[in-house]
């Protein structure tokens, strides 16, 4: 596939996937709606790769990324599913922004890792300061949306550390085979979860609810993650954290237009503090070094 539409397919799959996980779990059983989304992913996912001729690799290597990213899946997809009952979905996709900081954060405590700078920091400390103005703001319209936020922040806590995780295993699976071994080993835990929730055992969906949970299976849980590998191996990092930036524009607006929702004018201000901090962080590198060879073309031989 050509750079240009896989940029553009991980782009519109990242805006649209909080509002249809909204969508889908709308009847009131979002575990359910996201266990059937995952075994619809994995069964289609499977015949696409029986059809390559391939299988699915069960080495000791293998079986322990597969392991490393069931938090980042099933743990941070149940309680995004959860809060989505409460968040509006365009603030979802500001929390998940975020990811990249509480990456780096998490990073800083573990051997090895590249140290921050000062922009990372300070795109760390406006994140915090985003995040607190709309915990503030949440507060004050009620305990279930504070809950909400609360669950936003540790799912994207559990996909951040479970990223980590995996690249450390560094097992050189492709992204189809990490995606479905990661689904495999998820599916047991949604299953186990929707059996005590006290959820009905049938899964009440709307029409509308049904296409988001087709949706989210064929573009949100495959397409959408094969695609954004194959920028990642293109792209440079920089362009391709751009994603990040753009994506929770457009949820805000997707969820605005589509879902009309109303995000207060406070919740709005900490979501544009999370981007700035974002920007901060992910192309300080990038204005440093700009400033650098502009410092070293102006001085003299």
């Amino acid at each position: 596939m050509p750079t240009g539409p896989a940029y553009l397919i991980v782009v519109l799959v990242w805006a649209s996937t909080p509002l249809a996980i909204k969508w889908s779990a709308e009847a009131g059983a979002p575990v359910g709606s996201v266990m059937l989304r995952m075994l619809i992913a994995l069964l289609i996912g499977l015949a696409v790769l029986l059809a390559l001729g391939r299988r699915l690799r069960r080495d000791r290597r293998a079986l322990a990324s597969y392991a490393a990213a069931v938090p980042g899946v099933f743990g941070a997809m149940a309680l995004s599913y959860h809060a989505s009952m409460s968040l509006p979905s365009g603030m979802m996709s500001v929390m998940f922004g975020m990811a990249p900081l509480i990456s780096g954060l998490i990073l800083q405590a573990l051997p090895g890792a590249t140290k921050l700078r000062r922009w990372h920091w300070l795109g760390c400390g406006l994140g915090v300061l985003g995040l607190a103005v709309v915990f503030a703001d949440s507060l004050a319209l009620g305990r279930d949306q504070l809950a909400a936020l609360a669950m936003m922040l540790a799912a994207v806590t559990l996909f951040s550390g479970s990223g980590i995780a995996v690249q450390r295993v560094a097992a050189g699976l492709g992204p189809l085979e990490q995606t479905l071994g990661a689904l495999a080993f998820s599916l047991p835990c949604f299953l186990a979860l929707w059996l005590t929730s006290g959820e009905s055992l049938t899964i009440p969906l709307s029409p509308r609810g049904l296409w988001s949970v087709l949706y989210l299976a064929l573009f949100g849980s495959l397409l959408g993650f094969l695609c954004y590998f194959l920028i990642l191996s293109r792209l440079p990092a920089a362009t391709v954290a751009l994603v990040t930036l753009i994506t929770p524009v457009l949820a805000l607006t997707l969820g605005m237009t589509l879902n009309r929702e109303q995000p207060s004018a406070t919740m709005l201000a900490g979501a544009a503090l999370i981007l700035v901090a974002l920007g901060a962080y992910l192309f300080g590198d990038r204005l440093a070094r700009l400033k650098a060879e502009a410092a070293a073309l102006r001085s003299p031989e």
